[in-house]
């Protein structure tokens, strides 16, 4: 694979002249199917690393929040991946990610099994007060606390999903332990859940969400709450997590009723 930067020739292919059109609409979009163009025509080529943010912006002769919306809607796309502390490479189209709506996985588990080198970077975990939501969905009294998990979930280098988890205090009493997969805390302390439910809507992504995702604002993605129970019917978990659906595959198997 060819890992080299794009070369000199970057001040002919990013200059304003090569893909700037007064009037076709915004620039970010205008110089995103640009670059697109340039990886599907082969002119940047699979490996190749995009010059960084502020040198692409002095040579497109655009802000750098204009960079980072073009640069954000080609890693929508698949064709870019971003590397933290690495800098943005040409990938080409992005593998989806299938994930059963049938069977408890965590993320960790689930890109393990797919050959995938998933990574978890955590947004906020600590003891709270519990939520509206938090209280209905694990059956908890206001003077109870719950212990919060925000991880922000990508699968090689590319961010993926932003979980947040809820659960009550005694059955995570240190949320401080979780590093990586919750799951394998839980199954530790002997509080795994053995079902859950789960229902998935569609939402545009907006704010930090769509930051921490790569995402332009009000781009759809799923959501998914699932409440996961022990086997003697208490909820334990209490999860809403945010997927890009560029990269998701939600799928259920259906059997026919026997009644």
């Amino acid at each position: 694979m060819d890992r080299s930067d794009v070369s000199a020739s970057a001040d002919t292919l990013f200059a304003a002249a090569a893909w700037h059109e007064p009037g076709a609409g915004p620039r970010y979009l205008q110089l995103s199917r640009h670059i697109a163009d340039a990886i599907n025509g082969g002119t940047l080529r699979e490996g190749q690393k995009l010059p960084a943010e502020r040198d692409l912006a002095d040579l497109a002769d655009v802000s750098r929040v204009t960079v980072r919306r073009a640069v954000a809607e080609l890693v929508r796309s698949g064709l870019i991946a971003q590397r933290r502390g690495a800098g943005s490479f040409v990938t080409g189209t992005a593998p989806r990610t299938e994930q059963s709506l049938s069977t408890l996985i965590s993320f960790t588990e689930n890109m393990k099994a797919r050959g995938r080198v998933s990574t978890s970077r955590l947004l906020n975990r600590g003891l709270h007060a519990p939520s509206p939501d938090e209280m209905m969905a694990l059956g908890l009294s206001p003077a109870r606390q719950v212990a919060r998990v925000e991880r922000l979930r990508s699968a090689d280098g590319t961010p993926m999903a932003i979980e947040r988890s809820s659960l009550p205090a005694d059955v995570l009493p240190d949320p401080e332990a979780v590093e990586i997969s919750l799951y394998e805390v839980l199954r530790r302390r002997g509080q795994a859940p053995g079902r859950a439910i789960q229902r998935v809507t569609a939402v545009n992504v907006t704010g930090p969400d769509a930051e921490l995702l790569c995402l332009p604002e009000n781009t759809a993605i799923l959501r998914i709450d699932r409440t996961g129970y022990l086997d003697s019917g208490r909820p334990v978990e209490f999860t809403r997590g945010l997927y890009r659906s560029d990269f998701y595959d939600f799928v259920s198997e259906l059997r026919p009723d026997r009644d």
